[in-house]
């Protein structure tokens, strides 16, 4: 029974149980399911993890609905998350299987020949970057909320085929956070994701 036109609540373990089911039909129709797996209640550590959630956390527009990202991000609802070059695709658990897609700007030339500039002769070498072992200057300039590599909420495109009408829904909210925890475990993905196609 619904109450005013919402689902009715149905209970995490259930809903994993369900969405594992589906989940192991799509891989025997050859998908490589990816789901995010966080270690413990922390969604990110390194640089590239915490730095990508910190971005996402310093604009007001994504307040109201990243909390709830949080919670799904952390009980194992981003069943699937794929990252490309500037786009994202992922599978979410709720009370079906959601399938969101972000897509994200290319970072324009301007800045990231500033970012560049700005780094020459202070990075000692690409896997210093990717394990963002690096100064604080040159973390403060890759990092930098508006003149950094991440984007920013005008540069990026949500979509999920949830019933929800708003420009961000909990489930795109949790990929969101499920990025953060990928770029932890796999920081070669930080530049596709910030940069798009260049």
């Amino acid at each position: 029974m619904s109450y005013y036109g919402f689902a009715p609540y149905v209970p995490v373990a259930e809903r994993r149980a369900k969405a594992q089911k589906q989940l192991e039909k799509m891989k025997k129709k050859r998908l490589n399911v990816q789901p995010v797996q966080l270690s413990g209640r922390k969604i990110a550590d390194s640089f590239w993890g915490k730095g990508w959630c910190d971005h996402m956390e310093s604009f007001s527009d994504y307040a109201n609905r990243l909390p709830r990202g949080r919670t799904y991000v952390r009980n194992g609802s981003v069943c699937h998350l794929e990252i490309q070059d500037g786009v994202i695709k992922a599978i979410v658990s709720g009370s079906v299987l959601y399938n969101v897609s972000i897509t994200i700007s290319p970072l324009v030339k301007k800045k990231w020949d500033a970012v560049k500039s700005a780094c020459t002769g202070r990075i000692g070498s690409l896997i210093d970057l990717l394990r963002g072992r690096l100064d604080r200057g040159v973390m403060e300039v890759v990092a930098h909320r508006k003149d950094g590599l991440f984007p920013l909420p005008g540069e990026m495109k949500f979509d999920c085929d949830c019933p929800d009408w708003a420009g961000m829904c909990k489930h795109v909210a949790a990929v969101l956070y499920g990025v953060g925890a990928r770029l932890d475990h796999s920081p070669g993905d930080a530049v596709p994701v910030a940069r798009g196609k260049s």
